[in-house]
Formats: C-alpha cells, sequence, structure tokens
C-alpha cells in the first residue's frame, strides 16, 4: 500500500515564480505516476474560537501524493517552483487507516 502525503505550499517565494515553471512542474509531477491533486487556496474562515485559532494565510496551496518510496517524491519535490525561487513547501504523512 503507498502511503498519502499532503504537501502545503507556503507563499515564502523570495522571487516571482513563473507559469512556464509551474507547467514543467506539473508535467514532471504527472509523469512521476505520484501526484494526485491538489489546489490553490482561497479565503479563509476560522470557525470556532478565533482567538485560539491562527489563520493559515501563509500556506498558499495543497498538493496530494501517493508514493511507496518517499526519496523518489522529495526528489521530485526538489523541482517545485516554490522551492526553486527561494521558498518551501512541507510534506505532512498521512496517517494509514
Amino acid at each position: 500500500m503507498k502511503t498519502q502525503y499532503l504537501l502545503l505550499i507556503q507563499n515564502n517565494a523570495t522571487s516571482v515564480t513563473t507559469p512556464a515553471a509551474w507547467d514543467r512542474f506539473f508535467a514532471a509531477a504527472e509523469a512521476s505516476g505520484l501526484f494526485k491533486g491538489g489546489s490553490a487556496l482561497g479565503e479563509r474562515v476560522v470557525i470556532g474560537d478565533p482567538q485560539s485559532a491562527q489563520s493559515t494565510k501563509h500556506i498558499g496551496g495543497f498538493m496530494r501524493f501517493d508514493a511507496d518510496n518517499r526519496a523518489k517524491l522529495l526528489e521530485l519535490l526538489q523541482l517545485h517552483p516554490v522551492v526553486l525561487h527561494g521558498g518551501s513547501v512541507e510534506l505532512c504523512e498521512m496517517p494509514r487507516t
């Protein structure tokens, strides 16, 4: 069974990413067979106590991956446009149920 991962994309690139960089990354992600989808994030609403919850405005989007070889996924993520432009992404392993 493959491990599922959620990639949180930070809004911290130090230079502007280009549509061409995103096109190259999505082509590589799709060709890898690991990519399962994702999206940019829009408006946020905090439900519950807004004083105890912190908004995630520093997260600009997410991607989902399934991999049985984490090293292969980490290698692919070195090509992520945000990473290439001085920013960061956070890879979260999803627990198996």
